[in-house]
Order: structure tokens, then sequence, then C-alpha cells
């Protein structure tokens, strides 16, 4: 731990009711060290402080209207972090958004801590890309001279920093320093990989537990996605039978939320049984995925949940960030990219495997988060160490 108490403006995309981004949140607080100071900025203060608790010293800085404030807290910080998450990228035409946004928000924030209140600023764990345009990559690049510690969570935005002449170190995901416990919370009473209080039979359903997201980065593949998707379902159904579960990661904030998405999606499948979930919290998505055998998912952190909770997952791959997640936990062959033509085969055959090697894969995919949680632990201390230098 870093031996004085810290004031820290922390900052993502918090308060948007994305389980991800709150997990995040939650992970980065518990693990730079509950000694310190947080100035954490969001889009409903409220849910934030409710969801924290009094497990931090914290103050909550509404994102949209709390502005001047944060300019305020910059000038008196001892440093500012960014934690987590995709940050320095272009957004995706489904998002509604101009591409350029995120990226011009955030060159403002960090010019002005750098240049006007001179404090220092990590980006930590952080995504970069995709940045299709000369533009995207010009204020990215300005963004990251000004950073002065850097990481990344995987090698291809750690090539996309080299490119722009920024040194960045790549570090695990944050998410991955959890293990077990700090994902359920309370106890439970089911091991890995079976049922909860419910023996196993041939004749049982396949419990599949279904997240979807809008925002892919090609959304004209969108309909011919779920169209395939449904059709591989309903041919695995014939052969195992199914029960859908849906394990929405975001439910409000946007037009075409995931728990909206997933309903809708059932719709298609008409002759599986379906079990909608309301689920407000880190705990709650992994107590679905903690009781269903397969995880089939879009969303980053609910295949990094089911990881580390030893549940196999076949991967949609929206865009480039879980493309490179799937490769970290060895996933490949049980993984599709849904922003291209694909032959629903591929899923259905990827599913009739995952099913009948399920034990072995989830003692592998246990295995490998157990290793990348050791890998998380040690990054922490080296950005807790990094704070005593910048500091």
């Amino acid at each position: 731990m870093s031996p004085h108490p810290r004031r820290i403006v922390f900052l993502g995309t918090h308060g948007q009711y994305n389980i991800g981004d709150e997990l995040l949140l939650e992970t980065f607080l518990t693990r730079l060290g509950s000694e310190h100071h947080y100035v954490v900025n969001s889009y409903d203060p409220d849910f934030t402080r409710a969801q924290l608790g009094d497990r931090f010293s914290l103050e909550v800085i509404d994102t949209a209207s709390g502005r001047l404030r944060l300019l305020r807290e910059l000038l008196r910080c001892d440093v500012l972090v960014f934690g987590g998450g995709s940050i320095i990228k272009e957004l995706y035409a489904s998002t509604g958004r101009n591409r350029y946004s995120t990226l011009l928000m955030i060159l403002g924030i960090v010019t002005f801590a750098h240049r006007i209140a001179r404090r220092p600023i990590a980006m930590l764990n952080v995504g970069v890309g995709p940045l299709p345009s000369p533009r995207g990559r010009r204020l990215a690049r300005r963004i990251l001279s000004q950073v002065d510690e850097l990481t990344v969570r995987d090698e291809r935005s750690a090539e996309l920093c080299r490119s722009f002449g920024v040194a960045a170190r790549t570090a695990t995901d944050a998410v991955f320093s959890a293990d077990r416990g700090d994902l359920l919370g309370a106890p439970r009473d089911r091991a890995a990989g079976s049922r909860s209080g419910e023996p196993e039979h041939a004749s049982s359903p396949t419990r599949i537990a279904l997240n979807l997201n809008f925002d892919i980065a090609n959304p004209s593949n969108w309909e011919f996605f779920l169209s395939r998707l449904a059709v591989a379902l309903e041919r695995v159904h014939r052969r195992h039978p199914l029960e859908l579960h849906a394990l929405p990661m975001q439910a409000g904030f946007k037009e075409h939320h995931d728990a909206e998405i997933i309903v809708e999606f059932a719709a298609r499948v008409p002759s599986i049984p379906f079990v909608d979930h309301a689920l407000a919290s880190p705990s709650e998505v992994a107590g679905v995925i903690v009781d269903c055998d397969i995880v089939v998912s879009e969303r980053f952190h609910a295949i990094v949940m089911a990881s580390i909770l030893g549940v196999p997952c076949f991967v949609l791959s929206y865009d480039v960030k879980v493309a490179e997640l799937a490769n970290l936990l060895g996933l490949e062959s049980s993984a599709v990219d849904i922003n291209e033509p694909f032959d629903a085969a591929v899923v259905e055959d990827g599913l009739v495997d995952l099913i009948a090697r399920r034990d072995a894969e989830s003692v592998r995919l246990a295995e490998r988060a157990t290793e990348l949680r050791r890998r998380a632990r040690r990054d922490f201390a080296d950005a807790r160490d990094a704070f005593t230098r910048l500091t």
C-alpha cells in the first residue's frame, strides 16, 4: 500500500447502469486502497453512492452538470486516474453520438490537468482503439502524450500506443483481480460447473446465460447476426434441450439497452424456454452465471466474470477488445465475429462442443482465470508504487 493517503480524482463511465463499468469502479477502489480519498464522477450520483456505500472515503460529482466542480477538484487533487474501460476510441455509429465525442472530452480534461493544474495523470488498464480515422488517431496521440503512467489491457492497444510514439505497459484487465467470493458476495454452496442444489440428469436442459449488446462495430450486420444466432440456438435445442437465461449487463440509460434487446431476441426462438432476469449489481450477474451451464456473450466483463466463475463461454465478438479477450482466454474455437456474415453451423457446432466438454472446459477456464488473477494483483501493486512516485 502507499504509505500516505492521496486525494484521487477517479474518472470513468460510472452511473450508466452498465454493470461491467460499475464492477470496474468497485474493483479499482478496492485494490488501490481504502486509505485514499476518492472523487468519482457519475451520471447518477445517488446510484453510485448507494453502490459504494460507506466502504470508501468518497465524493461523487455529476458527470453532466458538475464540470466546473471537476475542474476545481483537479486543481486540488494529488493525481488524476482513469480506471479501465475502452476509453481512447472512436464511437461506433450505432451509439448515435459524434464519433469523436469521448476523445474530445478526455482531451479537454487531460490537457487541463496537465497544463493548468499540473497534476500527474494515470491511465490504468485502459483499452485504446478502435481509431480508424486520421483525426481519431491525432486526438488519441495528444491525449496519451500527456499521461504520466499508462497501462493498457491488451497487446493491440499497446501496439497502437507505440505507433503514436507513446510507451505503454500491458496489464491484465482489473476485474481479473477478483476471485469467486468477490463476485458472488455471500457464500454459495454451488461447485463450478454444476447447478445449485439440483442433481444432474441427462434430460435436464442446458442452461445458457445470454448477453446481447446492440452497439457492434458493424451495425449493418446486426439483423443478420440475430437471425443466424436464432437459427443456431433452435438447432442446438433440437439436439440438446436448452433453457435461455437473460444476462443483461446494462438496463436503461440508452436506447436498445441489453435488457430490452435480449427480451426481443427471445421472441425469435419461441420453442426455447426463456427466463428473464432484472439484474442491477455485479453479484446478481454472477449469481445467474454460476447457476447456468454456458455463457453466450458479447459483453467483455460478462466473459471475464464467467471465466473467474469457471463457466464455459461462447464469445460473440462484436469488437476488437472482445476478440483480444477471447484470445487471452484461449476461446478462439468458441467464438464468432458477429460483424461479418457467418454460417449458423459455426455457433451450433461450437455450442454442441461446449456442452460435450463442459466439465473439462470449466476447469481449464478457471485455471486460466487464476493465473490472470495473480497477474492482475501484481499490476495493482505496480500501480500503487506508481502513485508513490508520481505524488
